[in-house]
């Protein structure tokens, strides 16, 4: 586990909970995305990021959640939603236009009066950070930010074109 950025994760009664303790970046985001994708394939419908302790998201992190948050989207009630981001958390998710996709701080959400319990309840996720080759990561993540609001693609174009380049010279590179 990163243990300077910890995810942590509980299943709920309704929903899944994952918590971002330090920093959401591309090095703790592939593990959000893959707590994410076991619960939905499970069958749950409501997944909430729990910001609270979330000092910063760089890009990738965000994308990862945008990523979530349209895969939850094609499910009838499903949703992602976000709890207690704080004023520079809330600004970075806007920015990219990420608050449609998600609901920040639903006022009604089943969750809102039983955090505390909650966050006692969280444990660590699994570490994919030895194991993954965080190009093909970061790449997805940053075209699921252009996909959730087009002018994000301007924004992040000269990203995309290097991590493009990046992700094909290692398939030629894997395939001689």
């Amino acid at each position: 586990m990163n243990i300077q950025h910890p995810i942590l994760a509980s299943r709920e009664d309704g929903f899944s909970w994952i918590r971002c303790e330090g920093k959401g970046s591309f090095q703790n985001s592939p593990t959000m995305k893959e707590w994410g994708e076991k619960e939905i394939e499970s069958g749950c419908k409501i997944l909430v990021i729990d910001l609270e302790q979330c000092t910063g998201m760089d890009s990738t992190f965000m994308g990862t959640m945008a990523g979530i948050a349209m895969r939850l989207m094609k499910i009838s009630g499903g949703k992602l939603q976000v709890a207690d981001p704080g004023e520079k958390n809330r600004q970075s998710l806007e920015d990219l236009g990420l608050d449609a996709l998600m609901e920040i701080e639903p006022e009604d959400c089943e969750w809102r009066n039983q955090t505390a319990e909650i966050r006692d309840r969280v444990e660590p996720c699994g570490d994919l950070l030895g194991k993954l080759d965080k190009a093909p990561h970061v790449l997805e993540a940053h075209q699921q930010l252009c996909a959730a609001d087009e002018q994000n693609a301007e924004k992040f174009a000269t990203v995309l074109e290097f991590l493009e380049a990046e992700v094909k010279s290692k398939q030629i590179a894997g395939n001689k």
